[in-house]
């Protein structure tokens, strides 16, 4: 059975801080509550397992214990919504029936690991607060299919607001995001750099600067890298934890969907 969510205390939150996607569905709802139609969260039950839903935009994210599996109520809630990329549950996305235009993408999850010499000559050129007007400008440049701003700038604003999500610049070039920070854990994602500054190693300062800086709050910081850009971190030196499927739509372009905000992968 799937049922939408109300409130927060429906969450098994104890079974959501358990994967990045769950604690994605926990930022989110801090974020949103439930009075959002463009995010919306769901309960899954059946005899044997339990399970939950988190719809934004077009992204699905599905978290659930080791006893639930795919099943026809799944399957035809993905048909009737049609998302445009699917993740979470490696169980589940590997067991479902979907229509033939989804594929599925490689994706590796790899912790950030901070280096052993000081970083504070890097530290100077970290803008801790920057305007989101110049992040805008950094993704729009490394994200040709970055929705429009007024889109971006909402979202982004409304998680910064409630301590969810925030943004970084490095010598005004390079940006990333703490897409979300949950208890102990960071989410790492828009990572970019503008195409005057690349070749430069920013990014690769900027990161190695970002491990060390959550590692002294006490914090193990995360991101995610489809098979385009698994080299370069695996050469900065970043620890592989994970490899899963996502599962997107390969019958619609990206800039046609309301997506309202990037993907976390890089």
């Amino acid at each position: 059975m799937i049922r939408t969510i109300e409130q927060e205390n429906e969450f098994d939150r104890q079974l959501l801080l358990k994967s990045l996607s769950g604690r994605k569905m926990l930022a989110y709802m801090k974020a949103y509550g439930t009075s959002y139609d463009f995010c919306r969260f769901y309960k899954i039950t059946d005899e044997k397992g339990m399970g939950f839903m988190f719809m934004i935009n077009s992204t699905l994210i599905i978290c659930a214990d080791e006893n639930l599996e795919a099943n026809e109520e799944l399957e035809l809630f993905v048909i009737m919504n049609l998302p445009f990329r699917i993740e979470g549950s490696q169980k589940i996305l590997n067991g479902i029936k979907l229509p033939e235009h989804y594929q599925k993408l490689n994706r590796t999850i790899f912790e950030l690991v901070p280096d052993e010499k000081p970083l504070e000559s890097i530290e100077q050129f970290v803008d801790f607060n920057p305007k989101l007007t110049d992040v805008y400008k950094i993704l729009s440049e490394g994200f040709p299919n970055i929705t429009d701003f007024s889109l971006w700038y909402t979202d982004t604003s409304h998680r910064c607001r409630h301590g969810v999500s925030r943004t970084f610049t490095y010598r005004n070039s390079t940006t990333a995001s703490a897409i979300y920070n949950i208890d102990d854990v960071v989410l790492i994602g828009q990572v970019a750099t503008t195409a005057s500054a690349r070749g430069r190693g920013y990014a690769r300062e900027f990161l190695k600067w970002l491990a060390q800086f959550f590692n002294g709050l006490g914090k193990k910081a995360y991101l995610m890298a489809l098979d385009v850009r698994v080299s370069f971190y695996r050469e900065i030196g970043f620890r592989e934890i994970e490899h899963e499927i996502v599962l997107e739509r390969i019958d619609v372009e990206k800039e046609s969907l309301m997506k309202g905000k990037l993907t976390d992968e890089q």
